[in-house]
């Protein structure tokens, strides 16, 4: 992929790049039951507000600086939006004896639900028991799950720290604390942030988490980057506002730094129209649609980047937890799988957050990918300047999560599993992933002509991007890429399978591309289909360069 070679006049951070990355003084799972006990009892009803200092425990942070402020680069809205004036009573809903008459909260009485229950995996049944690592898909069928119980009044009664009378009803915009204090633990055990004052609040997902964040820091006619290829409604909904899109150039690693210091070292307000950029928004982990991931250097070279150009980055990180086991070839052993929690937390790549020292950096996290895309309950980490701005364009407008979703959510993985069923949870479909990337892999290698088609193992996520080398079509001369992407596309439905066509993920329409890719997603078919799918792509592309068929013959 196209990109600049100059290196960049960046400092890099001082770490060496590694596998693992450690901070110093992370939280770990077995120190969370002892924070909870030293804050003491849990009084958060509805509507309650957070002290997400006392949830993150004051220890652990004392010694790290403040996060940068961004007044500088908040937009009109941004600065002038208040909070939701009626929400800010709501703190005085726990004083003992106060009978409110103040607020709109319709009666629990008259809410229709007096018990949830849910069938959830049980603890036992996340163990490593399998000798491959894989999960176990019939532990439910074999009575390996737990049944979760929430009634209307769990709270009052003493039952749980959140009910159906709390959920059902009207919250704040960063959603319930009880569920919310779980995130920030969860987020300081994996990412540690290296500053004081970050915070996190709720979203009802990543998209409307970066239709938000364009709120806060992007004006019409703005400019921001991301990568040459990347997710299409991030573009869209950019677009939609009046914002647009700069391509940075890629590697096999993703989005390349000296590319992207390029563009901003050599930003032309005149030739662009608009004025030089100041957000960066990526997908560090198995990006959509390529499927690379960034290592720890290239990602502290783009931190040292956006320092150097005072840059803010938004870190959409959906695939982050699909991170697999290395790809060691179609007929090598598997390697093992982590043998522990602090082993599975050490193999995954930093994340930006980890490495923000200056609060430069809103991080997006999702249950989409991992739990379920319905829930339709993520959360974001920033500096509690950006969070608070956040939570007032919540209040005003989505409100939060579902409470029924957080409420489900809350009793799978802070009152079931905690923590550390949640990792076992992760590591289990790590496992799953990798086997699925393995299966695709091992058929691209059996099915596909090798001098027309290139590709790169991803290391994360769902998808991998496989690049067609158009120049050797037989009709090269007479038709454009696009209309050869098409043909080939048309002619994969043909043959009974579906892949994207990789021109639907340009970045920047204007910039032009002189690589044809199809993104394929190895996340939902079973292997054999996986397997049947790449037959018939590499049918509908021998077909399509006029070459003959498998010996063994295809679809």
């Amino acid at each position: 992929m196209a990109s600049s070679t100059r290196t960049p006049e960046i400092q890099i951070l001082a770490e060496t790049d590694t596998t693992t990355f450690t901070i110093p003084d992370r939280l770990t799972i077995e120190q969370v039951a002892k924070r909870r006990a030293a804050y003491g009892s849990f009084n958060a009803g509805v509507a309650a507000a957070v002290d997400v200092e006392l949830f993150k425990g004051r220890t652990h942070h004392s010694h790290k600086g403040k996060a940068k402020r961004w007044d500088h680069r908040l937009t009109h809205e941004a600065k002038v939006r208040q909070g939701n004036s009626l929400k800010t009573a709501a703190k005085h809903l726990k004083t003992p004896g106060l009978i409110s008459l103040g607020g709109g909260l319709p009666s629990s009485e008259y809410f229709p639900f007096e018990e949830l229950s849910i069938t959830v995996p049980s603890l036992a049944s996340l163990s490593p028991s399998q000798p491959n690592g894989h999960a176990d898909t019939s532990t439910l069928k074999a009575g390996k799950n737990e049944i979760l119980t929430a009634g209307k009044h769990d709270l009052a009664e003493g039952v749980s720290l959140y009910d159906i009378a709390t959920a059902c009803q009207y919250g704040q915009g960063h959603g319930a604390a009880q569920f919310l204090r779980w995130m920030i633990e969860h987020t300081e055990i994996v990412h540690n942030p290296p500053y004081r004052d970050w915070s996190c609040t709720m979203t009802i997902g990543s998209t409307s988490a970066c239709d938000f964040a364009f709120r806060l820091f992007c004006n019409p006619g703005d400019w921001i980057l991301t990568e040459q290829y990347t997710y299409p409604t991030m573009v869209v909904a950019a677009q939609g506002m009046g914002i647009n899109i700069a391509a940075v150039g890629m590697d096999e690693h993703g989005m390349l730094a000296t590319s992207l210091d390029d563009i901003l070292s050599n930003w032309n307000v005149a030739e662009r129209g608009g004025p030089k950029p100041f957000v960066v928004y990526t997908v560090p982990t198995g990006q959509n649609p390529t499927g690379f991931t960034q290592p720890l250097q290239r990602r502290k070279e783009i931190y040292a980047v956006a320092q150097k150009h005072d840059l803010y980055i938004f870190e959409d990180e959906p695939y982050y937890f699909l991170q697999m086991q290395p790809y060691t070839g179609a007929n090598a052993p598997d390697v093992p799988p982590p043998t522990s929690h602090s082993d599975f937390i050490h193999s995954l790549v930093p994340s930006y957050l980890s490495l923000d020292v200056d609060g430069r950096v809103l991080r997006m996290d999702s249950f989409s990918k991992v739990i379920a895309p319905g829930s339709r309950v993520g959360w974001i980490t920033a500096s509690e300047q950006i969070c608070e701005k956040y939570r007032m364009l919540s209040d005003l407008a989505t409100q939060g999560p579902s409470g029924i979703s957080q409420l489900v959510l809350f009793k799978l993985l802070d009152e079931s599993w905690g923590h550390g069923g949640y990792l076992d949870w992760l590591i289990k479909i790590r496992m799953e992933y990798t086997e699925r990337r393995d299966s695709i892999l091992k058929a691209c290698e059996t099915y596909l002509p090798r001098d027309l088609v290139r590709w790169v193992a991803p290391s994360a996520g769902m998808f991998l991007w496989l690049e067609i080398d158009y120049k050797k079509h037989p009709h090269f001369a007479d038709k454009t890429l696009l209309e050869i992407e098409e043909e080939i596309f048309l002619k994969n439905i043909a043959h009974g399978t579906l892949l994207m066509c990789g021109s639907w993920f340009v970045a920047e329409q204007k910039a032009g591309k002189d690589t044809l890719f199809f993104r394929a997603t190895y996340a939902a078919a079973p292997a054999d289909q996986i397997n049947e799918a790449i037959k018939r792509f590499g049918a509908a592309i021998r077909e399509s360069f006029g070459l003959a068929p498998l010996a063994n013959g295809t679809h």
